[in-house]
């Protein structure tokens, strides 16, 4: 089989390529790469738990060796698992230890599809090499091609030994990104896009992204909304909605295949796109103490703990500012505290998307929220079925049913908490 079947045998049992195959075929994150060489203004890569699905969040960094023994325990459970990828959570090409996991994979593994997640910084001086260890799928994270767009999305970038700031980071970055795409390309590794479609910083630039990464021969692009994170520049921005979101892929499929079965998956997920089983296989102490167990979701372990006086309340949200969600299907469960006088903003919680709608799958879901939000004392949602409600009363968590604005909401689920 010459090096063009070989690619397309791949792409054919690639989950995220490859729209047909994620129902069929498992992916493996490899949670290796603790390390990175640029600060985006929307992400925050610190370590959490299975409760938080989102790219950057991982229960514990692992080693190349400890990587590779999961991989094996993987496979036992797994046999339709088909790629390992690396994707964090700071950037694989920073960190010493992708290059070395990648040389235990091509030995013990060569039959399993490498991929591997960068922001092209220092992809130009690193494709070769990634090459020659057996990566065949390149994702490469580009935001702008405008360094006055760009220094909005970027607060510094490291390279050359110097940190590099505002225009002059966003300059590099891209120049690299742009020049690293055209060499995969030119090794003849399939490359996706992401992009983070970020509303009032770069979405109406986002079809000129695509229009340039079309000319250098990607094969697919995938706009992600921007999820507001706690602790960066870009929290208290909106996500876009979905329609905003399906509207920018549907005008930019007329340059390039767009794909729209992205679950945002975290940097050490496991199984299938829409069924994560990644709490099933822990090496030791992996989750230390916040995990649980067996089909009980596990609680929220809060970076910052709430004060004697305080209520901790949650807000079900699609994009940080209102209430907008039902309790089983809210992208986010804001987290506040509250002394029945103010609130302040603690954590974003997310549930994992993808699950089942109905029957035992969508009640396990519910079971795993309602598990998720921890010591929480009541929740806001705009709606919110029997069952769900039951299940939150059992525990004393009070429900509040409002379409108001988080913050508000907040205050309106502290009042029904101490009531």
């Amino acid at each position: 089989m010459d090096r063009e079947e070989k690619i397309k045998a791949a792409l054919a049992t690639h989950p995220c390529y490859n729209e047909d195959a994620h129902h069929e075929f498992a992916r493996m994150h490899l949670p290796i790469a603790p390390k990175c060489n640029i600060q985006c203004n929307y992400c925050n890569r610190r370590y959490d738990c299975v409760n938080e699905s989102r790219p950057g969040v991982t229960s514990k960094v692992l080693t190349p060796e400890q990587a590779v023994e999961k991989i094996g325990m993987v496979l036992e459970k797994i046999p339709y698992l088909k790629v390992l990828g690396i994707a964090g959570p700071g950037d694989p090409l920073a960190n010493e230890e992708t290059f070395e996991t990648l040389r235990l994979i091509k030995e013990k593994y060569p039959d399993l599809t490498a991929c591997l997640s960068t922001n092209g910084l220092a992809l130009p001086e690193r494709a070769e090499e990634l090459y020659d260890l057996g990566v065949r799928f390149m994702t490469v994270t580009v935001n702008s091609v405008d360094a006055d767009v760009g220094s909005k999305v970027y607060s510094t970038v490291l390279f050359g030994g110097k940190k590099l700031k505002n225009r002059e980071a966003a300059e590099q970055l891209i120049a690299n990104q742009l020049e690293g795409i055209r060499k995969c390309v030119e090794l003849g590794m399939v490359v996706k896009i992401n992009i983070v479609m970020i509303p009032g910083i770069n979405d109406s630039h986002i079809p000129d992204i695509v229009k340039k990464v079309k000319g250098l021969g990607v094969y697919i692009v995938n706009i992600l909304p921007l999820i507001p994170v706690a602790g960066t520049k870009f929290e208290n921005l909106r996500a876009p909605t979905p329609e905003e979101r399906k509207a920018l892929m549907d005008l930019c499929a007329n340059d390039v295949k767009m794909m729209r079965h992205c679950k945002q998956c975290r940097a050490d997920a496991i199984g299938l796109l829409a069924d994560d089983r990644s709490s099933e296989f822990i090496l030791g102490d992996e989750c230390g103490s916040v995990c649980g167990s067996g089909t009980k979701g596990p609680n929220v372990t809060f970076d910052e703990k709430p004060d004697a006086e305080e209520t901790l309340v949650a807000v079900a949200t699609t994009d940080g500012t209102k209430v907008d969600s039902g309790f089983g299907n809210a992208r986010i469960f804001r987290i506040y505290a509250s002394d029945g006088k103010t609130v302040r903003f603690i954590k974003d919680v997310i549930p994992p998307e993808g699950v089942p709608v109905a029957g035992e799958g969508h009640s396990k879901r519910i079971r795993d929220i309602v598990d998720m939000l921890g010591d929480c004392k009541a929740v806001a949602v705009s709606e919110i079925g029997h069952m769900p409600e039951k299940m939150l009363l059992s525990k004393g968590i009070a429900v509040v049913v409002t379409d108001s604005d988080s913050d508000i909401a907040a205050m309106e689920a502290a009042s029904a908490a101490l009531e």
